[in-house]
């Protein structure tokens, strides 16, 4: 293969001087993985690119930053505990009884990383579902981001541009929460304790409360009105069958939590549902296809 008067022989640009039959090797400063792409005819696929090796180290720091950040929390929790008079042993187990009981509800995150890693690659979904990001969003925020750009949110569709305009969209989609936090949230929650002591004082309810559960029942529109719009026009069932299923599980669990006093299941009904779920989808694509 030739590029601009060289050609690679062996992982090296070999060079022949002008009006010599001797050629002359020359050694670039290009990394391996160059070389390997520009003589492999640039097969990368996007779920190579979007899976490199260097998105892994990126996205370790930035969690690993994080990780010492949560421990230094952790750290002067325990120490202020202490100072106002908490007794080690009372601390100590609600560290291990709270380690305990986020175990399994963050299998659901895991899930979420999963499901978006076929797509957008492990790095990107790791970082998204590990910091502020949920699949709820992400999933959403994605697949809104890949129609605008004329594409689908596949891997067989998407590229590496599509890939970074789909992650810009998703970070200034949801990196508000975190700046109107940082001046709004003081103010925002004592208002929001002042309601509280009114409605429990008899009083009515503001219009946060409507506008949370108007915005919430509006959501579950949107995704149950696009999953029967797909039964409808492509005859593709699949969608619905996964949300009666996990719709049914949850309700279940909803039962028996608050009905039967089997109260840890609340931390667990999510992870168990999105599971109960996609397995419906696994078996119904099996019988389909």
């Amino acid at each position: 293969m030739s590029i601009r008067g060289y050609h690679i022989e062996n992982g090296s640009f070999i060079k022949a001087k002008h009006g010599d039959k001797k050629q002359k090797k020359y050694t670039p400063k290009i990394p391996r993985c160059m070389i390997n792409l520009i003589t492999k005819g640039g097969a990368m696929s996007y779920l190579d690119q979007a899976n490199a090796s260097s998105l892994y180290i990126t996205v370790g720091i930035i969690l690993l930053l994080l990780t010492l950040l949560c421990v230094l929390f952790i750290i002067k929790s325990y120490r202020a505990g202490v100072k106002i008079g908490m007794k080690k042993e009372v601390l100590r187990r609600a560290i291990t009884s709270s380690a305990t009981f986020t175990i399994l509800p963050s299998v659901s995150i895991l899930l979420g990383v999963i499901a978006l890693s076929g797509t957008l690659g492990v790095p990107a979904s790791w970082l998204r579902l590990s910091v502020v990001g949920n699949l709820q969003y992400e999933a959403t925020v994605a697949n809104i981001a890949a129609e605008n750009m004329g594409t689908k949110l596949d891997a067989s569709y998407l590229n590496m541009n599509n890939l970074v305009t789909i992650l810009l969209v998703m970070t200034i989609g949801i990196i508000w929460g975190c700046i109107f936090c940082i001046f709004l949230l003081k103010p925002y929650s004592n208002k929001l304790a002042k309601g509280t002591k009114v409605k429990a004082e008899g009083g009515k309810p503001g219009f946060a409360s409507f506008a949370m559960t108007a915005m919430m029942i509006g959501l579950c529109a949107t995704f149950i009105g696009s999953y029967i719009a797909e039964g409808i026009l492509y005859k593709d069932i699949i969608p619905v069958v996964t949300l009666l299923v996990s719709g049914l599980f949850m309700s279940l669990f909803e039962y028996l939590s608050k009905k039967k006093g089997l109260v840890t299941l609340e931390s667990f009904s999510l992870a168990l549902s999105m599971l109960a779920g996609m397995a419906s989808a696994v078996i119904l694509g099996r019988i389909v296809l």
